[in-house]
């Protein structure tokens, strides 16, 4: 099976070193500094177990690769959109898109059922390039529980001592493909499952993004240096009710709100959308804080403690540069 990492940050380069150190037929799609290490030195991954060092073929030309069984697309959200052509032109004929991503997803709505279904998101997906060009069918959704960084060119530390990948097409069908993924990555310490309800994973993610994220935006902080105090705290609480009223209203079992909140309180890590703050990155505000929100406007679920966390958040992202708001409706449509 070739499979292409598309985008080779923290969390991308992470999945990547893993599976060459599976000896999966992987290739990377990078740029700058990050490729020219990469191919200079290879790919460093360090882990709790050591160091993996691997050498895949790297470019920042897609079009120089064959098609692909698997492309892992693992670049921020608002990215997307201007990758999507490439993305999509790399697919072989039945391949596969694999979106590694925090928040909603484009492709949310796809296999939905109900009145909802096949709606598009025009905030994550803007003149619908990613559902033309890659479309909705190919693409599979994927929630990764693992706190990496890039700490020099090529260079990449996975900081936990667990490391989960959770993967899933958005009609829920099974796929040999994704069991192969999964094969590959588990005995190199990334722990794969696959999912028919990704849609609940991606909610119970989501909860500690919307809290995480939010709360780090405006703190600069690691959660457990902000958790800690009791009045933020019981916000969070709050928080994490309201988010996982909004996952039930659209049929989805987020699992126990309050247990990733105490994760969250327990974590020393930097949420990576306070780390895009910090170096002058793009934000992943709309699919992590302001797709949700709206979807609660959708389905009449009242979130006043996330209206104004997440009001202060994007606020400091405006501030900052880093966030422009394109859309001023709501962003759902047939």
């Amino acid at each position: 099976m070739k499979i292409c990492v598309f985008g080779a940050g923290a969390v991308g380069g992470h999945i990547a070193g893993r599976l060459a150190a599976a000896q999966a037929e992987v290739s990377i799609v990078a740029r700058g500094e990050q490729l020219a290490a990469i191919r200079r030195q290879g790919l460093r991954v360090e882990t709790h177990d050591g160091e993996l060092v691997s050498h895949p073929v790297a470019t920042d030309r897609p079009g120089d690769l064959e098609p692909q069984d698997l492309v892992i697309v693992a670049v921020k959200a608002p990215a997307l959109p201007a990758i999507a052509e490439q993305v999509g032109s790399l697919l072989g004929e039945d391949g596969l898109a694999l979106f590694v991503m925090n928040g909603i997803p484009w492709w949310y709505f796809h296999a939905h059922g109900g009145p909802l279904d096949g709606t598009r998101l025009q905030r994550l997906d803007p003149g619908r390039v990613l559902w033309d060009h890659v479309g909705p069918e190919r693409a599979v959704g994927a929630v990764a529980y693992t706190a990496c960084s890039v700490i020099a060119p090529g260079v990449i530390r996975a900081e936990n001592p667990r490391n989960r990948l959770v993967v899933g097409r958005p009609d829920g069908r099974p796929d040999a493909r994704l069991d192969t993924l999964a094969s590959l990555l588990n005995p190199s310490g990334l722990e794969t499952s696959v999912t028919p309800r990704i849609r609940d994973a991606i909610w119970a993610k989501l909860l500690m993004n919307l809290i995480g994220g939010s709360l780090a935006v405006l703190s600069t902080s690691p959660m457990k240096d902000v958790l800690d105090k009791p009045a933020i705290a019981g916000t969070a609480k709050a928080m994490a009710a309201e988010g996982a009223a909004i996952a039930r209203a659209l049929g989805c079992d987020p699992g126990d709100p309050y247990e990733g909140l105490g994760k969250l309180a327990k974590s020393g890590h930097l949420q990576s959308i306070a780390q895009d703050l910090q170096a002058g990155r793009p934000m992943e505000i709309d699919a992590m804080f302001r797709v949700p929100l709206e979807l609660a406007e959708l389905m009449q679920v009242p979130t006043p403690n996330l209206d104004l966390v997440i009001e202060l958040a994007t606020q400091r992202a405006r501030a900052a540069g880093q966030y422009r708001d394109t859309s001023t409706v709501v962003s759902v449509s047939r």
